[in-house]
């Protein structure tokens, strides 16, 4: 199922980041979960993602997409 919210945390040093979801729930995920390959995204960035299991009695973050800037001119 696909969710959507924001990147709170991520250190592009080690890979790892923190999502929280429109619903508050917060889900860990790993630079190579990010949908481009790219393996960086921007705190605040919004995405979308599924969630499935990770570490024992863990969930984790999955197939994480940035999502378009609605309004944003560079």
């Amino acid at each position: 199922m696909n969710r959507q919210g924001r990147v709170e945390t991520f250190d592009p040093d080690v890979g790892l980041g923190l999502l929280r979801s429109a619903d508050g729930e917060t889900y860990p995920f790993h630079c190579t979960a990010i949908s481009d390959g790219s393996r960086r995204i921007e705190v605040g960035r919004a995405v979308a993602f599924t969630v499935g299991a990770g570490g024992p009695g863990r969930w984790e973050a999955r197939e994480v997409t940035a999502l378009e800037l609605v309004g944003q001119t560079d």
